[in-house]
């Protein structure tokens, strides 16, 4: 039975959809003024490996993923994020580009990133831009009943007047009232409530005629129209990084359920933050990274896929290039297997050896690790386990091809949770003295001498070749 983490019960619960079989699942999605971040993209990964993994437990997924282009303010910690500039507009200003450019612009790189990431499509894409009619609609019925007023052309949230406030985040309204970070606007009547509408100035590019103004959505009532629009007054889960749990998330509840007095979302899911060398990640400490820094060291997309699938996505990933190195590591290791599996498959062999792969028990390993909730890590150790144990058979050459053909499946099978692309490298021809020399080094470790082992192995590497050991052996490639 498959168990998640629910932020707003604080448990895990045990997961059952609405509508038998089928699942209603939101993603808060990018504001598209700038490239995502590989912050951005550890939390679109693990909302893709859920995805993947409710369709592996044969859920029909309907997933909205949308897209900010208007109504984001820059004071993200003040006012509830509803003062400073428009972030797409400054982006407008800085770089010389209309709003609709830089959001078409910005958009094209997401989908280049995501198809890099093997990230599975949405089935759609709502951008805010185009909700605004549902918007204005949304915000007339909270006016209507009385949860939400109207000042001087702008409409604020009334959060004094939604009994259940901060029951996602903890935070209450008495802790609010005394917020220092709160600056009061001369149109609210309490620092706390939140822009549902603003009237745009004169010099603002994106506004719409509304019933109160010439103005433009607050950010929060977007993902609250857009996802009702798609999946209906109830999804069963929400997800986004913990910083959205306030104000974001908790004002889309304030808004969907004043509306609907329906529950917005039965489950929560929150990622914790992407630190790098243990730090928060920050352009002003030149840690900041996007995609393309990491192609441009000679990292495949992938690699970074399966550093993020190394960690639970309720603990702090820490990215390091050392930790990359690592991950790419493993991902050789599944690589090279599935190249020697589809080798052996090939070839026909058969083998009479007896053999303990136990298929059915791996994969229940696999699912008992999924089930505790999307425990990614646990299942890798599960996988790393099998390849270990095939490794050693190939080795007493006792695999055969039906064997190969079984674990092909079952990698292919278990993949569609883990989303890996292997690429497949053209075998290099290792020279016959080269072999020899690891050969020899094999038998000085299993001798014990270690010394001699150092020095051939240094002897290999000065040819341009390095050995790699194995619980079954080793494995030699060029530098």
């Amino acid at each position: 039975m498959l168990k998640l983490f629910n932020t707003l019960s604080g448990e895990k619960e045990e997961f059952n959809s609405i509508e038998k079989g089928k699942v209603r699942f939101y993603s808060c999605g990018p504001t598209v003024y700038n490239h995502a971040h590989i912050g951005n993209l550890t939390a679109y990964t693990f909302a893709d490996t859920l995805k993947r993994y409710l369709k592996f437990k044969g859920y029909e997924v309907r997933h909205i993923f949308n897209f900010t282009d208007v109504g984001h303010l820059t004071d993200d910690e003040v006012n509830q994020a509803d003062s400073g500039e428009d972030k797409m507009l400054r982006a407008a200003i800085k770089e010389k580009k209309s709003p609709l450019e830089i959001a078409e612009f910005y958009i094209d790189l997401f989908f280049e990133d995501a198809k890099k990431m093997n990230f599975q499509k949405a089935q759609f894409y709502p951008r805010a831009t185009a909700h605004v009619p549902q918007m204005i609609d949304l915000i007339e019925t909270l006016i209507k009943k009385g949860l939400a007023y109207e000042s001087n052309g702008n409409v604020f949230y009334d959060v004094e007047k939604f009994k259940n406030y901060g029951k996602l985040s903890g935070k209450k309204v008495e802790e609010l009232k005394h917020g220092a970070r709160l600056e009061k606007h001369p149109d609210k009547k309490h620092a706390y409530d939140f822009a549902l509408w603003l009237k745009a100035p004169k010099e603002h590019i994106l506004k719409w005629e509304s019933p109160w103004s010439l103005g433009y959505p607050g950010w929060h009532i977007e993902c609250s129209a857009m996802s009702m629009e798609y999946l209906g007054e109830t999804l069963d889960i929400h997800t986004g990084a913990e910083d959205n749990i306030f104000p974001h998330h908790e004002n889309e509840i304030a808004q969907s359920e004043g509306a609907t007095g329906q529950t917005f979302a039965r489950f929560w899911l929150h990622l914790r933050h992407l630190l790098v060398n243990g730090e928060k990640m920050s352009k002003s400490k030149g840690n900041f990274y996007i995609l393309r820094d990491i192609i441009k060291k000679g990292y495949d997309p992938m690699v970074f896929r399966l550093l993020i699938l190394s960690s639970h996505y309720r603990s702090n990933i820490n990215f390091t290039w050392d930790g990359m190195e690592q991950a790419q590591k493993n991902l050789e290791k599944i690589s090279r297997l599935i190249e020697s599996l589809k080798e052996i498959k090939g070839k026909e062999i058969q083998s009479e050896k007896q053999k303990d792969l136990n298929l059915d028990k791996v994969q229940a390993g696999f699912v008992e690790a999924m089930d505790d909730d999307i425990n990614t890590p646990k299942a890798l150790s599960v996988v790393f386990e099998l390849i270990t144990k095939v490794n050693q058979i190939i080795a007493e050459e006792g695999l055969s091809s039906t064997d190969t053909k079984e674990l092909l499946s079952f990698w292919n099978k278990i993949n569609k949770v883990l989303g890996l692309e292997l690429i497949e490298k053209k075998k290099e021809q290792i020279p016959a003295e080269i072999i020899d020399l690891a050969n020899q080094r094999k038998k000085a470790r299993e001798e014990k001498d270690f010394e001699k082992a150092d020095k051939l192995r240094d002897k290999i590497l000065q040819q341009g070749f390095v050995v790699e050991d194995e619980s079954a052996g080793f494995v030699v490639m060029k530098k």
